[in-house]
């Protein structure tokens, strides 16, 4: 049932209402939007006698969002954000063949991205967007066909396709393992050892799985693999990696294995999508090329 005009506000209202609350200036607004401070107040008041109610307390010359108005300019603001991507997209490929792929920083980087010619090659009227996404998300809030995901496979609202199994293996400088002469698994508590803050338990796992005392593990932490490997590279300590992720680097030699003692990671690497893009024929098709991609990888 098509909403009563009443509720369906025009997209120059509600631009102007989200840069005011975002902001919290109607002279911000007003800069941002290249309009004059009376025309954005104008839209404020013309969206307010629209809705009936008031979005903004004034006084004295400033503005401060009303309860009502906090929760309205955040589902204003998604919207208008979904708007845009749309527009993006039909813009980047007229003929809809869009695919909007959320990715984990570092593996997107350092794994798809190097395979995608491929993909591209297979299928030159696809268009591919991706967006680094370190985290899960709620795919009703954000403009995303499909995610690669590491971790459970629960995934509320969505489809899950399992990939593949992550091995991680303890990786440094060259020199750094000619320092410490590494022989043994406990001979790794000598050294500096490096933590990605996702994974906060990591290298206890790894020493407890070697059977090493895990107690009493110290080191730097870092967000993202990339700056943990570059950490490791620069000498700064031993970092549990990707091997899969990182092969390319190993090969080149800039970093090794410190020990040849790889361990399976408790997560899995998934492909997870809306179940009502289920049936989405952009989405087929990168899904067969993917699994038949992550096939190829050792």
């Amino acid at each position: 049932m098509r909403a009563p005009r009443r509720f369906l506000p025009s997209v120059s209202l509600l631009a102007a209402f989200e840069a005011a609350a975002r902001t919290g200036s109607i002279t911000e607004a007003a800069a941002e939007l290249s309009l004059t401070q009376s025309a954005v107040s104008r839209q404020i008041k013309a969206l307010e006698d629209q809705l009936g109610f008031e979005l903004f307390v004034r006084a004295k010359q400033k503005i401060r969002l009303t309860f009502g108005g906090q929760v309205y300019a955040r589902e204003i603001r998604a919207g208008l954000e979904r708007i845009s991507s749309a527009s993006l997209n039909l813009l980047a490929n007229p003929s809809g063949g869009t695919l909007t792929l959320a990715v984990p920083p570092t593996f997107g980087a350092r794994w798809l991205t190097r395979r995608l010619p491929r993909f591209v090659e297979a299928h030159p009227d696809v268009m591919l967007n991706l967006l680094s996404r370190p985290t899960r998300f709620d795919f009703r809030e954000d403009v995303i066909d499909a995610a690669i995901h590491f971790g459970e496979a629960a995934w509320e609202g969505a489809e899950v396709l399992p990939l593949r199994a992550e091995t991680v293996i303890p990786i440094c400088a060259p020199a750094l393992a000619r320092r410490f002469g590494f022989a043994t698994a406990r001979d790794i508590r000598r050294a500096p050892l490096l933590h990605l803050t996702s994974r906060p338990d990591a290298w206890e796992r790894w020493l407890s799985h070697h059977g090493v005392d895990d107690r009493g593990v110290h080191g730097m932490l870092f967000d993202q693999f990339a700056t943990l490997y570059e950490a490791a590279a620069a000498g700064l300590g031993v970092a549990l990696l990707p091997e899969f992720l990182f092969a390319d680097e190993l090969r080149e030699g800039r970093v090794i294995r410190a020990l040849p003692l790889p361990m399976q990671s408790e997560g899995f690497y998934h492909l997870c999508w809306p179940r009502e893009r289920a049936d989405h024929p952009v989405l087929a098709l990168f899904r067969d090329w993917l699994v038949a991609e992550m096939a190829r990888t050792p």
